[in-house]
């Protein structure tokens, strides 16, 4: 007996050539599959850092941010800090922000008083002056980059207060430095503190293990509204803050990250993604910029703020992980 195929010159084939003919479609099949499948791009992912710590009032202040910069150089991550002064306290502050500098990661601004421009109580012309004040004493870091990350990540509640800020920093030679991933780091951070300070380590460690989780989650959540307003996955810029849960949680973050396949690149890198010059036309200005993006695209189901304890405490409390006293 014999099959025919109209694989090749179809001509007949034996029996046992068409079934070695079926089992070579297959395996081609399967192998498409596997190229298919490892060739779709792994998301990838910048590490920025807001604040800086103040050793006046944190005693270990220096021992967190020499943590951070060693995880993100054993991980091989180039990073990017935007201190902002209150949060400094100037001098001892400044100097763990030059020790970033001096490690390879960029500088940038947080403003000096870190007041919001999405506050009513806060005049255009007040937040300039806090940019300016900033501007003055970040400037003659090494590293150096003329940058602004807003504080709250909100960037004018009024349209005078936020395309007055826009032709400003275009006059000033600023780019904003947005994010794409936000987060609530700083509320995991005082649960965090408030158990170790407590006496509570497993308890702070549950916290850190359930930090961990947020971050891989809003990083999943903001990756696939991207994809939906986008069409695809940018370069993606995450919000931290140099804080003493961060300080412990970051190496595990991050191989929890490679683990799920996220690339890391230097924040520098991820900000010629065109998604971070775009000026979005929203009020109230800001939030992350895939937030905003999905919010102009009228995307419904968005969450106004877009990350914010509200959300967080009550996962953390069904885990029994709320203190009875928080930090104020």
């Amino acid at each position: 007996m014999r099959a025919t195929s109209c694989f090749g010159f179809c001509q007949p084939l034996t029996i046992e050539a068409g079934i070695a003919m079926t089992a070579l479609r297959r395996a081609l099949a399967a192998l498409l599959v596997l190229l298919g499948s490892s060739c779709v791009p792994a998301q990838t992912l910048a590490l920025t850092f807001d604040d800086g710590l103040d050793p006046s009032k944190e005693p270990a202040a220096a021992s967190w941010n020499r943590q951070i910069l060693e995880t993100l150089r054993d991980a091989g991550i180039t990073s990017m800090v935007f201190p902002t002064l209150v949060r400094t306290g100037r001098a001892q502050g400044l100097d763990l922000i030059r020790d970033w500098a001096h490690a390879g990661h960029a500088v940038g601004n947080h403003t000096s008083r870190h007041r919001s421009l999405g506050s009513p109580q806060v005049p255009l012309a007040d937040f300039i002056g806090d940019v300016k004040e900033a501007d003055t004493v970040l400037s003659r870091m090494p590293g150096w980059t003329k940058m602004l990350r807003f504080p709250y990540l909100k960037e004018g509640n009024t349209l005078a207060k936020r395309d007055g800020m826009r032709l400003w920093m275009q006059a000033a030679g600023y780019r904003a430095a947005p994010v794409s991933i936000d987060a609530s780091d700083w509320y995991y951070n005082q649960v965090y503190a408030a158990w170790l300070d407590e006496g509570n380590a497993d308890k702070a460690d549950r916290v850190k293990a359930a930090y961990i989780e947020h971050l891989l989650d809003r990083a999943a959540y903001y990756d696939g509204l991207a994809r939906q307003v986008l069409g695809r996955s940018p370069a993606h810029v995450m919000l931290l803050h140099t804080s003493r849960i961060n300080a412990a949680a970051l190496e595990e973050s991050i191989a929890a990250f490679r683990v799920r396949r996220w690339s890391f690149t230097a924040a520098r890198t991820a900000f010629d993604d065109p998604i971070y010059t775009v000026q979005i036309d929203t009020l109230p200005a800001g939030e992350s910029v895939v937030w905003a993006s999905a919010k102009a695209a009228r995307i419904p189901g968005l969450r106004y703020p877009a990350e914010d304890s509200v959300y967080e405490e009550p996962k953390l409390r069904a885990l029994g992980l709320v203190p009875a006293r928080m930090p104020q």
